[in-house]
């Protein structure tokens, strides 16, 4: 279900303004209002009266000389807080410097954000190399190793739902582009504990991914050592894969004794209170 039919749903004003600035951030830039109108579904007159109280109340910044808006300040303060507060990394942090120095590869922390991966951390490799992930940008989870680490673990009908939400574009000639190509990869991830990304979303990348799993076996999200054939083959990352894993259990540790949001209730005794980490 995209933005605009869960407005159409229910979610109403409060829907209608969200669409907007993810529109606005979608740009990747400051953006004229003409750029927002021509891939906005709202009609001017709605966009403009829209634009105009966001920028009111922080949540975009104008600039008048450019005529452009962009995210405000305001949504910088509640991006921060939602890092804090709603993201494994920080707690993670520490496991993710730890495994970046013994592994010297770039290493991932993701988490699940609906049916797309949500990259919260990164600690580039010593040599950095680019590629598409950062701290803060989604990506597809059917073609990512952090992805299918996470879907692999999801219980049926969140998966089923899941899977209902992804593209199944060739991003490369290594991605799986089914459904039943998918769902045989997660049973192999599940049977062994840990994922790879074969190039499936960018050539010449390579990874090994963990998910990071409560006590009851709910999926909290996932780590990855990500390199290139440049420099590492598939069985080379393989070898990292204990490695990977034992940074995805230490930060599950982590985080029986964080108030993570909706994930470790089932974990936590009937009369027990979670306590947050400072």
């Amino acid at each position: 279900m995209n933005r605009v039919d869960r407005e159409a749903k229910g979610d109403g004003t409060v829907g209608k303004a969200l669409d907007v600035l993810d529109r606005v951030a979608a740009f990747g830039r400051p953006v004229r209002f003409a750029e927002l109108l021509e891939t906005s579904p709202f009609p001017k007159a709605t966009l403009y009266r829209f634009v105009q109280t966001l920028t009111n109340q922080g949540m975009l910044s104008f600039d008048e000389e450019r005529h452009t808006y962009a995210p405000g300040i305001r949504l910088v303060r509640l991006a921060h807080a939602a890092w804090e507060q709603s993201s494994l990394a920080p707690i993670a942090r520490p496991h993710v410097d730890a495994l970046a120095r013994a592994t010297r590869e770039t290493v991932h922390l993701a988490q699940l954000d609906h049916a797309q991966v949500l990259y919260v951390d990164k600690r580039n490799a010593e040599e950095a190399v680019k590629m598409y992930s950062s701290a803060g940008k989604v990506g597809p989870a059917y073609c990512t190793g952090v992805g299918k680490a996470m879907m692999a673990f999801l219980p049926e009908p969140e998966l089923q739902a899941v899977i209902d939400q992804q593209s199944f574009h060739a991003f490369t000639p290594a991605t799986l582009i089914t459904e039943a190509a998918l769902r045989e990869e997660l049973a192999a991830i599940r049977a062994r504990g840990y994922g790879f990304d074969r190039e499936e979303h960018e050539a010449g990348i390579i990874c090994v991914a963990a998910p990071i799993l409560s006590a009851s076996g709910q999926i909290l999200g996932a780590i990855s050592v990500t390199s290139t054939t440049a420099r590492r083959t598939l069985n080379d990352l393989e070898q990292l894969a204990p490695k990977v894993r034992g940074a995805a259990e230490r930060i599950a540790g982590e985080a029986r004794h964080w108030r993570f949001p909706d994930k470790l209730k089932a974990d936590q005794p009937a009369t027990g209170t979670v306590q947050c980490q400072e």
